[in-house]
């Protein structure tokens, strides 16, 4: 503490260039954009205030609706997905295994993808036409079962979800393996010694210290949901007929589609604060399972 009191000066001086940066290229232009929501701009011309017309629009309009819905089906998905397969892998990964290594590469790999590339290739494999999908099931007798997988309105969502719980349950296995490597050896020893068996150590031990981070990994399913683009945007452009089309797409159409920027502001808003409201509602019932 003392050499930080000391050093004090040059560790301002140090990190005000960052936080320069930081404040002109990031924070400022939020705030601008959170400030246009109470604006009719088009972009170019000069912003009109319109007080709450904007939000009215947004909460009268079926489509923002009906992203809504997709966001939350997401993120409902990802959760009851991404964090499981990550949990059961982890826990299984951990254990001194052949080709463990290997697994834990393999299934962080899609991870490390960009999600452009993720949302063209998984395009080309659900392809209705020339997918390797449809064309296996062909092949051994199963054409009952084709699918237009991502031009059917009732199993396009379906089908960008799995895509990203693939993506991301990998992610979340080395959160997991991370924090099960810093459960005390002696803890699981000791549990040993009394007879535990492995369901025993895993209900009882492993899994409430892993809680917290089951907490954490909750958060960010949530807010990686809500943020969800570039993928759907690859793959469906938010279609067929809206079954798609999430709060990110949405609010980018109407912003650089039909250059709504004031109303694209609004919509920024309203997705920034219906996330924060899913993390601390999440939070608080996870808390509270916690203490019980």
């Amino acid at each position: 503490m003392d050499i930080i009191r000391k050093n004090v000066k040059y560790i301002i001086a140090g990190l005000l260039p960052a936080l320069l940066i930081y404040f002109i290229f990031v924070l400022y232009p939020i705030v601008r954009s959170f400030i246009y929501g109470f604006y009719d701009w088009n972009g170019l011309s000069e912003p009109i205030y319109t007080g709450l017309n904007n939000f009215k629009i947004i909460l009268t309009d079926e489509v923002f609706w009906q992203s809504f819905k997709n966001n939350i089906f997401i993120v409902l998905f990802s959760i009851f997905g991404q964090v499981p397969i990550g949990l059961i892998l982890a826990v299984i990964l951990s254990r001194n295994i052949k080709g463990a290594g290997f697994f834990r590469t393999a299934f962080f790999i899609p991870m490390m993808l960009s999600t452009v590339v993720v949302g063209l290739l998984w395009s080309t494999i659900l392809n209705s036409q020339v997918g390797i999908i449809n064309s296996i099931l062909e092949a051994i007798g199963l054409e009952e079962l084709t699918q237009n997988w991502l031009g059917d309105p009732k199993l396009a969502m379906l089908s960008i979800c799995a895509v990203i719980v693939w993506q991301c349950f990998g992610y979340y296995m080395i959160i997991f393996l991370a924090a099960i490597q810093n459960i005390p050896e002696e803890i699981l020893e000791a549990a040993d010694i009394d007879g535990a068996g492995e369901l025993k150590k895993l209900t009882n031990i492993i899994l409430p210290m892993l809680w917290p981070t089951v907490m954490t990994a909750v958060v960010l399913c949530i807010s990686g949901s809500m943020r969800s683009f570039d993928l759907v945007f690859v793959m469906t452009g938010g279609g067929p007929a809206n079954a798609t089309e999430l709060m990110a797409t949405y609010m980018y159409n109407k912003t650089f589609a039909i250059y709504q920027y004031g109303y694209g502001s609004a919509v920024s808003l309203v997705i920034s604060v219906i996330s924060f409201g899913l993390i601390i509602i999440s939070r608080s019932l996870m808390s509270r399972n916690l203490s019980d």
